[in-house]
């Protein structure tokens, strides 16, 4: 029991240590640039954060099994781009159709990664990286390889991300809707559960008889239906849908899952450490133009914050690892 303890402390001092480095981070920029800490620049973080948190969501459950999704960012150009066009050719289509349209194109992806990972078993990085550049080539076919522009899009559709709810802008009222229905998910429900028991041991899941296909196939679902969503938030949000939308986003998306905390590995993560990272990714990506850090200084800056979650982790695993092995030598 002592052991347990033990290993939730180090992983509580870590979302402590999270929460720490935010504030001092925070500090120091407001007092190089006093607009930092305004509530519009506040608002103007939390929105352009909004995609970037719905997407970490689907990333950690892909994580938590193990696995890896490169695929995303492929997917939201192409679910953006479709709904574009049904929205070019239907302007007074309603924006919640695009965006259910947009939701189920993006699990049929998902499926697809889905069953090739866990029915094939196709390494996780080989099947989102060669359906990747399949979706890219079928986001320029669909197109003609011409973008659809705002003066294209109806008034309606762009209020996506534009519009507000009890005065809070729609992408945020989304992310945040998004995160309580994954809290319950992943904390309280069977599947939750079964999720983090498949990426901790893969093997010992399969002997107690849990379902690791359908688990490993449902992740990548919801993680396809996350980025058809995002995908029609973004092209609603720059009002224009390209084929080359979000062309590595999902390199951001994983650094801000780092960040918070979830293991490459598997099998470890809280959705407290999540929104914490996402939280630092978009201050770092909002504060170092602010300052004016140059280009190549803000990657420099942001990889070596990344490179010292990703030690951190390595670090707290380990310690945790130990502590379990003298437990079971006791």
């Amino acid at each position: 029991m002592a052991e347990i303890k033990k290993i939730k402390y180090s992983e509580k001092f870590r979302e402590l240590g999270l929460v720490f480095f935010i504030l001092l981070v925070s500090i120091l920029i407001q007092v190089r640039n006093h607009e930092f800490l305004t509530i519009p620049n506040i608002n103007n973080i939390l929105t352009n954060t909004a995609i970037l948190s719905i997407l970490s969501v689907g990333m950690m459950m892909v994580l938590l099994t193990g696995g890896i999704d490169l695929s995303i960012g492929a997917t939201m150009a192409f679910t953006g781009m479709v709904c574009a066009l049904t929205g070019r050719v239907y302007p007074e289509m309603s924006p919640v159709f695009m965006i259910l349209e947009g939701i189920v194109i993006g699990a049929v992806i998902g499926l697809v990664i889905g069953v090739l990972i866990a029915r094939f078993s196709i390494l996780p990085i080989i099947a989102s990286l060669g359906l990747m550049n399949v979706i890219r080539g079928g986001t320029f076919l669909v197109s003609g390889g011409q973008w659809v522009s705002a003066y294209q899009m109806s008034v309606k559709f762009k209020a996506l991300a534009t519009g507000k709810i009890f005065g809070i802008n729609n992408l945020i009222v989304i992310a945040i809707v998004t995160y309580i229905v994954y809290y319950y998910f992943i904390n309280f429900t069977r599947t939750g559960r079964r999720i983090y028991a498949v990426g901790s041991n893969p093997e010992a899941a399969e002997i107690i008889g849990l379902p690791k296909k359908r688990i490993t196939t449902l992740v990548y679902i919801l993680m396809g239906a996350l980025s058809g969503l995002a995908g029609v938030l973004w092209v609603a949000k720059f009002a224009s849908a390209q084929g080359d939308t979000a062309s590595g986003y999902e390199m951001n998306v994983i650094a801000a899952c780092v960040l918070g905390g979830v293991s490459v590995s598997g099998g470890r993560g809280k959705v407290l450490g999540l929104i914490l990272g996402v939280v630092l990714f978009g201050i770092l990506a909002n504060a170092l133009p602010l300052i004016n850090v140059s280009p190549f200084w803000q990657q420099a800056i942001q990889g070596f914050v990344i490179l010292a979650a990703i030690i951190t982790n390595v670090l707290i695993k380990r310690n945790n690892d130990r502590t379990m092995l003298r437990r079971r030598v006791i």
